[in-house]
């Protein structure tokens, strides 16, 4: 079996409520759930949740949440995989057959079932551990400076000063979307950035990391011309 695994909790300090705050007319959790529905790649989808006002918008709109993320996992500085890694150790403790384990994102609206279906693809077509969203970056990484304590600036890569654009290699980072693994590779909590990882490109139109509220507002602008709808 394939399952979809949406972690959730409810302790957003930047943006509070943020899983299941309204977005274009529904809970910000909903498009997640919704989009692992329409592709069909799913036996089941779980929300993993420390929050039972989370839980409760998550069965609504058709999700399972079958258990409460332990404590844990659910503070300031608990990262992704080892929640997917629960999940998934939850699973099999059930006694179930997983095929694969896609973890996607609670506040990814603009996530495809195309894209969706394009991971799989990778990941069940290959040896690979992960196939994850990618874009990349909008100006070329290797020009990039800082400001410094004195108040001006320091590149990053100074070697690079005199370098075109055109002739430096194309960086790519995180869309933010969704992951999908291997069971054996969240259980591991093998690291996603890295060699045995598919990256699948998304253009970064429809790319948005929802974390701060000029992230939300920043969605709030292109979902109409993404999605359709006023958020």
């Amino acid at each position: 079996m394939k399952i979809a695994v949406i972690p959730a909790r409810g302790g957003s300090k930047r943006i509070p409520r943020k899983n299941i705050k309204l977005f274009c007319g529904k809970p910000m959790i909903a498009w997640s759930i919704e989009a692992a529905q329409s592709s069909g790649l799913f036996d089941r989808i779980i929300v993993s949740t420390d929050d039972m006002e989370i839980a409760d918008v998550a069965k609504r709109w058709g999700a399972n949440v079958p258990f409460v993320r332990p404590e844990e996992l659910s503070n300031d500085y608990a990262g992704t995989t080892p929640v997917v890694a629960h999940a998934t150790r939850w699973v099999l403790d059930q006694g179930l057959d997983l095929e694969a384990v896609c973890c996607i994102y609670a506040t990814a609206p603009f996530i495809q079932m195309d894209d969706l279906k394009r991971g799989w693809d990778e990941l069940s077509a290959g040896a690979w551990d992960y196939a994850f969203s990618v874009t990349d970056f909008a100006a070329p990484i290797f020009r990039s400076f800082k400001q410094t304590a004195g108040g001006g600036i320091e590149m990053f890569f100074p070697e690079h000063f005199a370098t075109r654009s055109q002739d430096l290699p194309v960086a790519l980072h995180d869309a933010g979307q969704f992951y999908w693994g291997r069971p054996a590779a969240w259980l591991e909590e093998k690291r996603i950035f890295d060699q045995y990882s598919k990256p699948i490109m998304v253009p970064r139109w429809r790319v948005q990391d929802i974390d701060t509220p000029d992230d939300w507002e920043r969605a709030e602008i292109l979902a109409p011309i993404i999605m359709g709808c006023k958020a």
